[in-house]
């Protein structure tokens, strides 16, 4: 425990090392001399976590690690054409009673290598057109369905083209079709060992969608998307064989000191799924599901500019068990990190089968010192259905469905902005009926705490 300790210890110092930081990000590439047509850089983060009491149906004791993620990036810039490449490495250490999957571990691979072209003045004077082709990742609007994790110890990532059109007002028109990557190994013997194996594209699923941002009076914005996965099995990935549709639509207002802000975004799913991923499950189950967010929030013109955020998720869940229906939501390649609380050996909840509403109240102390603390409640949306990320359900619903109140804080200091951040950061799950009484659950509250460094190079 003696690394958290001295995080602690470094941010009661904040404020007076921070008046010695650089008015600009050291980077390698200008260190080294680098010409104008060549990037280069890296980033290393180091993460220790502890949980204690895992939540889970099939672990009941504590877990620790030591994340590692390492990467590595190169871009050629001949205008307007640009060649990339980003190396990743991801691994977890002195992984004690570890609940290990690939989204923890992914040794050396390759996240992305594109090939790049942008063109300005395409219809208009001012605007500017994109198109990418090779691996790549991808970030869409709020990230609850499309997302570069942030804070999990993997990334997803795909193969194929994104094309991308900005106007000189700031609308914008995106669509792509792509391939999902599989991070390989799989297996927990291979993972726990850190062996190398290729990821591979997943030839037999597509994803592909298009998204439209567009700005408005007062502030206020506009994104409107569908998204498509049609999903095969694979030898080496199966899958629950969506075929799904994913429409939504999201209104907000971003926060500003002395303002109001909101964010409101519905997502409905129409098409078929499968109930698992066993071979054996041929059954295609009509699915119809939903889910929802919004949000309001105010920041204070005001010292440490504090703002407090009320907000509510709702993603739906299997109603019936033997209906021939799918109902629960699902995230697609979403994060839900931001709202749901940390990752890693976390991640209490996902968008999938819940209701809860949630209170936040952020700070930021000094101008290089941000912090927050969140309470959140959280339900199934159906008791029939499965809190998913524990891998427990009750096919009866005699067990409820209170899953628990969840607390967390954090606080991040930008030690030497945009080169070192330290962050420490804790959350807890204080079981309800659902989560003590359904098959797999006990009456143990679960913690968890991490401390964790950045370096941006």
């Amino acid at each position: 425990m003696r690394s958290p300790l001295l995080l602690a210890a470094l941010l009661l110092t904040a404020p007076a090392a921070a008046t010695e930081a650089p008015s600009k990000p050291w980077r390698v590439h200008q260190a080294t001399g680098a010409p104008d047509w060549l990037w280069f850089g890296a980033e290393q983060r180091t993460r220790f976590e502890h949980l204690a009491h895992d939540f889970r149906a099939a672990h009941e004791g504590n877990a620790t690690a030591l994340a590692l993620r390492t990467s590595i990036a190169a871009e050629l810039r001949l205008a307007p054409l640009a060649l990339g490449v980003e190396v990743q490495d991801s691994r977890m250490l002195a992984t004690e009673g570890a609940p290990l999957d690939t989204t923890h571990v992914d040794p050396l691979d390759v996240l992305q290598a594109y090939v790049r072209l942008k063109h300005s003045a395409v219809l208009d004077a001012g605007d500017e057109a994109q198109v990418t082709l090779g691996r790549f990742t991808m970030s869409l609007g709020s990230q609850r369905l499309v997302s570069r994790n942030d804070f999990r110890n993997t990334n997803n990532n795909f193969t194929g083209i994104d094309l991308s059109w900005t106007t000189a007002a700031r609308q914008s028109l995106r669509a792509f079709v792509v391939w999902p990557v599989v991070r390989l190994p799989s297996e927990p013997d291979a993972l726990a060992d850190h062996r190398l194996a290729r990821d591979r594209e997943s030839t037999r699923t597509v994803f592909w969608g298009t998204f439209h941002s567009l700005p408005l009076p007062s502030e206020l914005e506009l994104e409107l998307y569908v998204f498509g996965l049609h999903e095969r099995d694979e030898d080496f990935a199966p899958s629950t064989n969506r075929r799904l549709v994913t429409p939504g639509a999201r209104l907000l207002r971003a926060p500003k000191a002395g303002q109001l802000d909101f964010q409101f975004e519905p997502m409905v799913q129409v098409g078929t799924s499968r109930a698992s991923r066993a071979v054996a499950d041929r059954e295609n189950l009509s699915h119809r599901a939903a889910s929802t967010h919004a949000s309001v929030g105010y920041r204070f013109d005001a010292p440490w500019t504090p703002r407090v955020v009320v907000q509510h998720d709702y993603a739906s869940g299997d109603r019936e068990p033997n209906d021939g229906e799918n109902n629960r939501f699902s995230p697609l390649f979403g994060t839900g990190r931001f709202e749901f609380g940390p990752s890693g050996l976390f991640g209490t909840v996902a968008r999938a089968n819940l209701h809860s509403p949630g209170l936040r109240v952020e700070a930021e102390p000094h101008a290089q010192v941000d912090a927050f603390v969140a309470y959140r409640p959280f339900w199934l949306a159906s008791k029939r259905d499965a809190w998913t990320t524990a891998g427990m359900r009750d096919p009866t619903g005699d067990s409820g469905s209170f899953i628990g109140h969840q607390l967390e804080a954090r606080v991040r200091w930008h030690a030497v902005p945009k080169n070192l951040a330290l962050e420490l950061g804790a959350a807890h799950l204080a079981r309800g009926e659902f989560a003590k009484s359904a098959p797999g659950g006990r009456s143990e509250p679960s913690s968890f705490a991490y401390g964790q460094v950045t370096l941006t190079l």
